[in-house]
């Protein structure tokens, strides 16, 4: 099968394709696209592609709405980067504390005068900062990367509380029994010292940190955004910083509107931006890939539902369609007219799409007159054989 990589993938993660794979950075039918940071959006989807796999949480550079259309299963690597996310989200917490930024910067201003020493000595007040210890962080999103920040913040000696109302099962075994959940947004905004973001991008969280929410906070709050900048009303930001009800902002999505903002810093996206998240990112998303090439088998999909069943070595048809009823009746009924018995059959939705697994005992050499069947079910997208 032909990949197509849009970006340099680490070795790492490209290794791990077995040899019935080629990658290549330019071909012209691709089975799937392996991605990091390229933009999409004016990308020909051909009709062969199956799939697009990004090597990163964000699938904002992806046209996911029309991959879905056409039968794409889009892929993303939720976790792999959440270490160095954690790591950067620490850092922020202490460069907003501190003002270390500030004090490197005014530093710089030193060179060549007389007496450094005493001028350090005299200046270093200006840059005075609280500690950790003992303050509240209030975590919103427990995901892979919120959970990580509210354990480690916990070792800090920080009093933790953590909101996420789509809590998963595996999140919550993670948490530290240290960390408290809130059960709404108004516990963390009016009572911590520390707040930092963790929540996916949607029309519904737009704004979410807008006037109303930030006339709630505590005075002298420190807010960090390691999700996205569309989180956070520009105006409502701006009037909570001149006003002191925000201290410090922090964000990992620096725009025209929060760069030169007095007590802004602002990092150049670097969240993931380490050799082993980049590693970790590429692996996960080779794995994922080729297993859906191979296997049929979906994990960790922006736009389609997680849909497993081991591979036993018959002959597996994988079909996407409509999430419309009668629809696996009408799978069934063309395999039970051309008198094909099936072993195993897996069917899983996801809003208005669905993914179905069909194993079979044999084929008898239909393919032929079979697939052109399935394709004909009306609300079919997408049918293949492996």
């Amino acid at each position: 099968m032909n990949i197509l990589t849009l970006n340099e993938i680490s070795k790492k993660g490209t290794d791990k394709f077995t040899n019935d794979f080629v990658l290549a950075s330019d071909m012209q039918e691709a089975d799937a696209i392996l991605i990091r940071s390229t933009n999409m959006h004016n990308h020909t989807l051909n009709p062969e592609l199956l799939a697009v796999a990004r090597a990163g949480a964000g699938t904002n550079n992806i046209p996911v709405d029309k991959c879905t259309a056409n039968g794409i299963v889009v892929f993303n690597t939720p976790g792999a980067n959440a270490n160095a996310v954690k790591e950067l989200a620490i850092a922020s917490m202490l460069l907003g504390s501190r003002k270390i930024v500030e004090s490197i910067e005014w530093t710089k201003t030193l060179k060549g005068k007389d007496d450094i020493e005493e001028l350090v000595e005299t200046g270093k007040k200006q840059f005075v900062g609280p500690e950790l210890i003992g303050k509240r962080l209030g975590v919103i999103g427990l995901g892979a990367i919120g959970v990580l920040i509210a354990n480690a913040a916990v070792s800090l000696g920080m009093e933790v509380l953590g909101y996420d109302p789509y809590l998963s099962v595996q999140s919550a075994w993670n948490i530290s029994t240290g960390v408290k959940l809130a059960t709404n947004l108004d516990d963390i905004i009016t009572t911590c010292d520390y707040i930092s973001i963790h929540v996916p991008f949607t029309p519904d969280t737009k704004n979410m940190f807008n006037k109303e929410m930030m006339v709630k906070l505590k005075p002298g709050c420190r807010l960090m955004n390691f999700s996205r900048a569309e989180l956070v009303e520009t105006q409502a930001l701006k009037d909570a910083l001149s006003d002191g009800t925000i201290a410090k902002y922090v964000t990992d999505f620096p725009n025209e509107d929060v760069i030169g903002l007095d007590n802004v810093i602002a990092i150049p996206h670097l969240g993931a931006s380490t050799p082993e998240s980049e590693e970790n990112c590429a692996e996960m998303a080779v794995m994922q890939l080729q297993d859906f090439l191979k296997y049929g088998v979906i994990r960790n999909s922006v736009n389609f539902p997680n849909c497993d069943s081991p591979y036993t070595g018959k002959i597996r048809i994988t079909l996407i369609h409509k999430n419309i009823p009668n629809m696996v009746r009408a799978i069934t009924t063309v395999f039970a007219d051309e008198n094909l018995n099936i072993d195993n059959m897996v069917n899983k939705s996801r809003g208005d799409i669905a993914y179905t697994i069909v194993d079979l005992d044999s084929i008898d050499g239909k393919e032929d007159e079979l697939l052109p069947l399935l394709e004909d079910i009306v609300g079919m997208i997408k049918v293949r054989l492996i």
